[in-house]
């Protein structure tokens, strides 16, 4: 019989957790409730919140609301969002995770330095938390994603490093090393490690999580960075592994030869859904009797 392990690391962190059980709480009065932005990016969780009330708006949406009430996810917002909700008399939930708060609080620190310096943030172009990081600076932050980036930089001038949360480590330490052999003094050079290591911890567990499974099926929303990151990582260890973001993409072939079967996620993905895919995957082989109980499953 098939073996199939749901890896007890994957799912949820904290952040989306607290997200979503502020979500869960307001929606259990019975009131109204707006999020801005998807909470998490996974279509299969957004469209369980919606079914319960959730109501997913734009930011063009957010500046037409007057006397709402709006979630703030785990990414963060920049200060221009809560000066608005003042303004509009929106009731805001705040959401945003403890380590990103955290961030942009010593990112707006910095900015308010006398001898203001390069304020860089490596991170994602364009990525709601970075957004929110560029917003602590009122978009004076020089965003770079990669080394290449890093080596473009005016290094005659002082310069603070932060990073996205859910950056690489391993980039990020290659990005002050290139800037700590590169700064000209009298210019100095400052970085902050602001990566999440209940994120970053993730990509060496799911690899030796992949290596022990004929296949692995990575579980995550599409649009999900850190699942793009993490499901990579699994490839590049067991060339069996597949992204897929609900039961319906799994494929017969998949599992021709396999005795094992790993099921893992990004920090986005539920537990829920995890284990619909392990099912699914069982009802593919013919391993489920009439009750969806796998066959030789213990009780």
């Amino acid at each position: 019989m098939l073996k199939i392990e749901i890896d007890a690391r994957s799912g949820f962190c904290f952040g989306v957790t607290t997200a979503i059980g502020k979500a869960e709480e307001e929606l259990a009065k019975s009131r109204a409730l707006y999020c801005l932005g998807d909470i998490v990016h996974n279509g299969s969780e957004c469209e369980r919140l919606r079914a319960l009330g959730l109501v997913t708006i734009d930011h063009d949406t957010f500046r037409s609301l007057r006397d709402a009430k709006v979630l703030l996810r785990a990414h963060g917002e920049p200060p221009a969002t809560y000066a608005l909700a003042c303004e509009r008399r929106i009731d805001i939930i705040d959401a945003t995770c403890p380590v990103v708060l955290n961030l942009q609080q010593r990112i707006k620190r910095v900015y308010c330095e006398p001898q203001r310096p390069q304020i860089v943030i490596y991170g994602k172009r364009g990525h709601a938390e970075v957004l929110g990081l560029v917003g602590q600076t009122e978009g004076n932050a020089i965003v770079i994603e990669c080394l290449s980036e890093a080596q473009t930089l005016d290094f005659s001038r002082s310069i603070c490093l932060f990073s996205q949360t859910t950056k690489s480590l391993d980039g990020f330490r290659e990005i002050v090393d290139y800037i700590t052999a590169h700064i000209q003094p009298p210019a100095t050079f400052r970085y902050f490690d602001t990566i999440c290591r209940q994120v970053a911890n993730r990509l060496p567990n799911i690899q030796a999580f992949a290596t022990r499974h004929d296949v692995v099926l990575f579980v995550s929303g599409l649009k999900s960075s850190n699942g793009r990151v993490l499901y990579e990582a699994c490839r590049r260890v067991n060339p069996r592994s597949y992204l897929v973001d609900t039961p319906a993409a799994l494929q017969r072939e998949w599992f021709d030869g396999a005795q094992s079967v790993g099921v893992c996620g990004a920090t986005s993905t539920p537990k829920w859904l995890m284990e619909d895919c392990s099912r699914a995957v069982r009802q593919l082989m013919g391993e489920e009797d009439e009750t969806g109980r796998g066959v030789g499953d213990d009780e």
